[in-house]
């Protein structure tokens, strides 16, 4: 396949997200995961799924549901009711460093343009957690985001987010995608955390805020308690709570906490899920 034959392609398999009211051609990109009418997008792009609709490249628009939305790996999943539709392929292994990816979106306004560049590296970044991200060298702007990375053959590599300091573009690699579409968004216990250190030896997560109705109220968990493990596991940086919350198998979690200082150590038993994670898109 030539290189006009990849990128025709590539633009065909990548919409425009468009949020009610929003200016300058919307809110930005998409790709087409399945050809039954699942997009996946970022989920700063899909927001809270309000007014959401998917313009297609043949220039069709329709209305659009937010099926699922995980702000911590910035993955959405939205579907439009249409079917046939050129689902991107996914590549099987990993970015590598050194290699030429073509990134497609709808920057600015610009519908389908394309900006090449080479993949840096692999791996977390520093101030952004534990998450794994594709780093390139690749030139996006506002409306790239929730559009295709892809390799030189068309094949996906990530889901294009933010521009980091020095202009590097990250991406959501492309096997979290897949395992985001496959399990669905992780459970949430609706709680607002803070790293904290316990003293020299213990640090741990202590809650700032408990939403209302919300798993952790269910089994009274108050701000001001200091999560320290899960699963039997330490809790220090928040991405350790994201991370265990989001293994698909797990459907009961035992958070071990400190409630008026170290000398007083509690535990519960959270249900997670009502049964086992399937594929939330099919």
């Amino acid at each position: 396949m030539g290189r006009g034959e990849v990128v025709g392609r590539l633009r065909r398999s990548t919409v425009h997200v468009r949020t009610e009211g929003a200016r300058n051609g919307g809110a930005g990109s998409g790709v087409i995961w399945q050809n039954d009418g699942v997009i996946v997008t970022n989920a700063h792009v899909a927001g809270n799924g309000v007014g959401l609709s998917v313009e297609l490249w043949d220039g069709r628009r329709f209305p659009a549901r937010l099926k699922g939305s995980d702000p911590g790996k910035d993955l959405a999943a939205l579907s439009i009711e249409t079917d046939g539709l050129p689902g991107l392929p996914v590549r099987e292994s990993p970015a590598k460093e050194g290699e030429t990816a073509l990134a497609i979106g709808n920057p600015l306004g610009f519908t389908g343009a394309m900006t090449t560049g080479v993949v840096k590296g692999l791996g977390p970044v520093r101030g952004l957690g534990r998450r794994e991200w594709v780093q390139t060298a690749v030139q996006l702007a506002p409306g790239n985001s929730g559009g295709p990375l892809a390799d030189v053959e068309g094949r996906l590599l990530g889901i294009n987010a933010m521009v980091v300091t020095g202009g590097i573009a990250l991406s959501v690699p492309a096997s979290v995608v897949r395992n985001f579409i496959r399990n669905g968004p992780p459970p949430r216990l609706g709680i607002v955390v803070r790293e904290v250190s316990v003293d020299r030896s213990m640090r741990g997560l202590l809650i700032l805020g408990v939403e209302a109705g919300s798993l952790a109220e269910r089994v009274s968990l108050m701000i001001g308690d200091v999560l320290t493990r899960l699963n039997g596991v330490a809790l220090e940086p928040c991405d350790d709570l994201t991370a265990g919350l989001a293994q698909p198998r797990t459907e009961y979690a035992r958070v071990q906490f400190l409630r008026g200082g170290r000398s007083n150590v509690r535990q519960v038993s959270i249900r997670l899920r009502e049964r086992p994670a399937q594929e939330f898109a099919a």
